[in-house]
């Protein structure tokens, strides 16, 4: 649709609804005022929800749209989880806005509403608000576990904060069992007094099945797992090689020695490593696989990848953003074979500065395709055995590691925040069951392909931020001061601080806490922690530097085959470099690039909550077979309701405030305390308790601690 068209209809509606004359009416009868012909009021339609989500206009219980009568706020509503109440999150202020249950009216977590202010924020507490208006329902339909009765079923929503059961009636149920896991679409969101109703539309499985609790979380989240016909018959026209057309006026470098680094199960090689050393200067290559040369822009593959955004890596499977014969075949930089990549070749000093660049479209070979476990043997344990396997390469490792080393010490001198922590590795059994959970760590060979990864985002951001070109950049903002301040009097428990304001902290005080609890007992929590008082990071168009890298330009272009912005500015670089980046090119990609970066936030966002999902479901069915057994425990967050625990292989539960049976608990807000009314006792973050597993709920994916009465501890 033309904006400048678009924009001018809906000026002439406002003026209408704003003139002392009108009288509230429908969208049919404005466009029979506005004489609209009838293939235009589509369009009508859709400008009248453009005022209505900025709040210009209301629409009434009966469809009446008319001038709003105060200044009403548009947000999305986020429901507490198993509580009545909510907040109403509104872009660009910094604090949410507090819904009593009294002024929910209807609203369900993620709808967009209008909300009206009823009370300033005073004495620490937020803004109260009540909501007036639904513009748009968050969830069309919900994943639960059906329950059958003789006339009628319901469904009992796996979301915790969608909280009433869904009716279904029995001609609508397509013949589900109670213990069904099912998709329901919503005919009806119901009202004080009735429950929402709908037609279950899918049956996932039984809830014992092995695999259906992770496909209710996939279905729940919306995301989708078969490509299209049209996607499947593109890909079938897609050569499995190299053709020698394809290989014409690119940059050869076949002959340059090259290797992949991924973990053993990797099966999507798109980044491929080369380095030499002349005197001071080290020359490193990292190759990206060309993925933008087989998925063309506008293509049935092209729009469904950027409606995936991102590949999913949930505990027990991928879900890739692109079909196989792509992500795992000529798309993915396999050894022995032509591939085409986009490389950038740096010219790096013995101080870490890029002191020159080139980015081409290129031709490569992989020599070998190395594991990070390889790499380490080589560099970290000096296997012989591993060294002999691989001697041509090992002068080569021996270099990058010298490079990254390099690399790495530069950030730190500049105050990049390096999250050296581990994540969590869930092992499952064949029937998907967890039967071990451990620390996943980071090793020599992870680091060195990370660094080299970060100064090539760095390297090509910069370049196209001076070259002032369309483009998709990876922002972090700075943290906010209260989670700062509450960081703060965390790591007091521990003995750290730092120092100066907490309004404006720099990450070089971040990563000094860092360096100082390394090696540590605390040191996973503490960076943990520290991890969750940051900012999420997203894409944007605007180069608004990357607080937790401490840098000025940054981007996402070394992963095309799992995620969307690497991709789109794939392209971008592509016609950059063939002189095809022309006025009308350019003016086509600043008028898509801000939807594409909020989408791919968007989709990140969603794959990172149900990646979340899966791993508290394993560590929820994990932690059942210790019921009754006493471990230690880290104070990781305290509430009103009561204390959260983690344990030391990550895994993570609350003692209830009402199982504190010593004295009456209650929660000093100013000191992060949970303090004993008639005893002082008091219960500090980082403080280590004996704690008890009391049990667990797979539903609501929680645990449940008490304070230990014995002494001992068991280990997993």
């Amino acid at each position: 649709m033309n904006k400048e068209l678009f924009e001018k209809r809906k000026k002439v509606i406002y003026d209408l609804v704003c003139d002392k004359h009108y009288v509230p009416m429908k969208a049919k009868e404005l466009a029979m005022l506005l004489q609209v012909p009838k293939d235009e009021r589509e369009a009508l339609s859709e400008a009248l929800d453009a005022l209505v989500l900025e709040g210009k206009i209301t629409c009434t219980k009966n469809g009446k749209y008319q001038k709003a009568s105060e200044n009403l706020l548009t947000g999305i509503f986020e429901a507490a989880a198993n509580k009545p109440f909510g907040f109403v999150r509104v872009e660009g202020r910094q604090e949410d806005i507090y819904i009593h249950e009294n002024n929910v009216n209807g609203a369900f977590n993620k709808d967009t509403v209008q909300v009206r202010i009823t009370a300033q924020a005073q004495d620490g507490r937020r803004e109260e608000g009540e909501i007036v208006n639904i513009l748009a329902r968050g969830f069309t339909e919900i994943v639960g576990t059906f329950k059958k009765d003789k006339n009628f079923g319901f469904v009992i929503p796996d979301n915790q904060k969608f909280a009433k059961d869904v009716f279904v009636p029995v001609e609508r149920s397509k013949g589900a069992v109670t213990g069904h896991k099912v998709v329901v679409k919503l005919t009806s969101y119901g009202n004080k007094n009735k429950n929402p109703e709908g037609i279950v539309t899918e049956i996932i499985g039984h809830i014992n099945d092995p695999g259906t609790d992770i496909l209710s979380i996939i279905k729940a989240h919306g995301i989708p797992m078969e490509f299209p016909k049209e996607v499947m018959k593109q890909v079938e026209s897609i050569p499995e090689v190299v053709l020698e057309e394809e290989k014409v006026g690119r940059k050869d470098l076949r002959d340059v020695v090259m290797v992949t680094i991924d973990g053993e199960d990797a099966k999507d090689l798109d980044d491929a490593v080369s380095l030499e050393k002349k005197g001071d200067r080290y020359y490193l290559g990292v190759h990206i696989a060309d993925v933008t040369h087989y998925v063309r822009e506008g293509s049935a593959l092209d729009n469904e990848a950027l409606k995936r955004g991102t590949s999913v890596y949930l505990v027990d499977r991928v879900i890739p953003m692109l079909p196989h014969k792509l992500s795992n075949g000529i798309c993915s930089l396999n050894a022995g074979v032509d591939r085409l990549a986009l490389s950038c070749l740096m010219e790096i000093d013995s101080k870490g500065n890029v002191v020159g660049h080139e980015i081409a479209e290129t031709l490569i070979h992989i020599d070998r395709r190395m594991s990070y476990t390889s790499v380490k043997k080589i560099l970290e344990d000096n296997d012989e055995q591993e060294k002999a396997e691989y001697k041509e390469l090992v002068p080569m490792f021996e270099l990058m590691a010298e490079l990254a080393s390099i690399l790495r010490s530069k950030r730190r001198k500049r105050g990049s925040i390096d999250f050296d922590f581990p994540e969590t590795k869930i092992i499952l059994d064949d029937k998907g069951h967890p039967v071990e959970i451990k620390p996943y760590e980071r090793n020599t060979a992870t680091k060195i392909i990370e660094d080299f990864m970060l100064i090539t985002n760095e390297t090509i951001a910069e370049d196209y931020f001076w070259q002032e070109m369309p483009f998709v950049y990876r922002t972090h903002e700075t943290p906010d001061p209260e989670k700062i301040q509450k960081l703060e009097i965390f790591i007091n428990n521990f003995g750290y601080g730092m120092k100066g304001s907490t309004e404006e902290i720099h990450p070089k005080e971040l990563q000094k806490l860092l360096e100082r609890i390394e090696n540590t007992p605390e040191e996973a929590l503490i960076s943990r922690l520290t991890l969750r008082s940051m900012k999420q990071a997203r894409y944007t168009t605007a180069c608004s530097g990357h607080f937790g890298l401490s840098a000025k330009y940054y981007c996402h272009f070394t992963s095309p085959i799992r995620r969307y912005p690497d991709l789109q500015i794939h392209r971008i670089i592509k016609e950059n470099l063939n002189g095809n980046l022309g006025e009308k090119r350019m003016s086509h990609y600043n008028g898509i690039l801000n939807e594409v970066a909020e989408h791919a936030s968007k989709t990140e966002r969603r794959a990172d909550e149900a990646e979340r999902d899966t791993e508290k479901l394993k560590k929820v069915e994990f932690i059942e077979d210790y019921i009754g057994e006493v471990f230690e425990g880290v104070i990781s967050g305290i509430t009103n309701y009561g204390i959260y625990m983690e344990l030391e292989n990550t895994i993570e539960g609350m003692i209830h405030v009402n199982n504190l049976l010593d004295d009456y608990y209650y929660y000093d807000e100013e000191k992060y305390e949970m303090v004993g009314k008639d005893t002082g006792r008091t219960f500090k973050l980082g403080e280590k308790l004996l704690i008890q597993v009391a049990g667990c709920d797979k539903i609501t994916r929680t645990i449940d601690f008490i304070l230990a009465e014995e002494d001992g501890e068991e280990e997993f």
